[in-house]
């Protein structure tokens, strides 16, 4: 060997240098977020001040500069909605909790145990846009479930941007602060699937079959300011969608069907034709019997059963009505479970 030959020597060993053959992924799971709105912890003035501040601080929820907003809600609102909120939260709790937290666990749960009955393994979690559990704290535990592809299904089946939009902008928010971020596919609305149609149809029918049938059937929906439909928000059209289904669903009786709009909040125009004056003018007009439901709401909360059930109601019969029953959400009924199920399973992946 020439005595000029460079030599060979072995490099350095990097204690820092990454595995060439790293291990094997782990298998990895579907996961499913539901989410629905929100709920206080507690039916208590702290609990319910805290809820507020976030639900009423979200921009898609209040669409007024937040200088000015936060003004007025830290002053005024906070100051005094919470207490005076108590004692209807309080009337509406159920001995398990949150009637709208409960009843989504139902569904969420419930989903999960169908399809593994179809052979369909998927991991479900819940989480609610304000408040606890957090979106957040469900990505996590989907997350920490190895679950690498996530479809997103707000439970909501009309679209709003104040709903669902905000929803899909909490779960991104969660993806963009992660390096490694799951595949996410979201359901954006299903106002006429004939599922949902067909649960609804059911709880009617054996509403009907134990108290009989009313003069009127009273679809309430919950409402927006009007000039957020005027900008482009399809809610107001997927409301209709639904209007339009249930009354072909029920056949000969789907002229008992008739829609309104509720929870109208500060002094701007919303969606009409608003429910509490709707009731009242029928009553005036000599409508003695209406069953009310609200096919926007899947689980039942303080909009369903304190401001329809027991608000709307007594504003019936003070104008002269007998008889406002209220046909609870969908909640954890069976054909609801399934039809849920039937969704998700579509919006999949193959």
């Amino acid at each position: 060997m020439s005595f000029f030959a460079p030599r060979y020597m072995a490099e350095p060993v990097d204690p820092h240098a990454l595995d060439a053959d790293p291990p094997a992924r782990s298998d990895t799971q579907t996961g499913v977020l539901f989410i629905n709105l929100g709920t206080p912890d507690a039916p208590t003035p702290a609990a319910i001040r805290r809820y507020l501040a976030e639900f009423l601080s979200d921009p898609r929820v209040i669409e007024i500069p937040q200088p000015v907003w936060q003004v007025i809600l830290r002053l005024f609102v906070l100051t005094r909605r919470p207490r005076a909120l108590q004692p209807r939260y309080q009337d509406i709790w159920w001995e398990e909790g949150s009637p709208l937290l409960v009843a989504s666990r139902w569904q969420a749960e419930g989903v999960e145990q169908e399809l593994a009955r179809r052979g369909i393994q998927i991991k479900a979690a819940l989480g609610m846009r304000y408040g606890n559990p957090s979106i957040a704290s469900a990505m996590d535990s989907l997350r920490d479930a190895g679950c690498d592809r996530i479809l997103v299904v707000p439970l909501y089946p009309q679209y709003a941007a104040s709903t669902t939009a905000t929803a899909v902008d909490k779960v991104n928010e969660y993806a963009k602060r992660r390096r490694n971020q799951p595949e996410l596919r979201f359901v954006k609305r299903y106002p006429d699937d004939p599922g949902y149609i067909a649960s609804l149809v059911e709880s009617i029918h054996a509403h009907w079959r134990e108290h009989g049938k009313p003069e009127r059937l009273l679809l309430s929906f919950h409402g927006i300011p009007r000039i957020t439909v005027e900008k482009g928000d399809t809610y107001h059209r997927d409301c209709m969608d639904t209007v339009r289904a249930l009354r072909q669903a029920l056949g000969e009786d789907g002229g008992l069907v008739h829609y309104s709009f509720q929870s109208r909040f500060g002094a701007q125009e919303w969606l009409k034709p608003y429910t509490e004056p709707t009731l009242r003018q029928w009553a005036k007009e000599g409508v003695k019997k209406v069953d009310a439901m609200c096919p926007g709401f899947l689980a039942d909360c303080l909009e369903t059963l304190e401001e329809i059930q027991v608000e709307c109601r007594d504003a019936f019969v003070e104008e002269g009505g007998d008889t406002l029953r209220y046909i609870p959400c969908l909640n954890g009924n069976p054909t609801w479970i399934s039809s849920l199920a039937d969704i998700v399973e579509r919006n999949l992946w193959k």
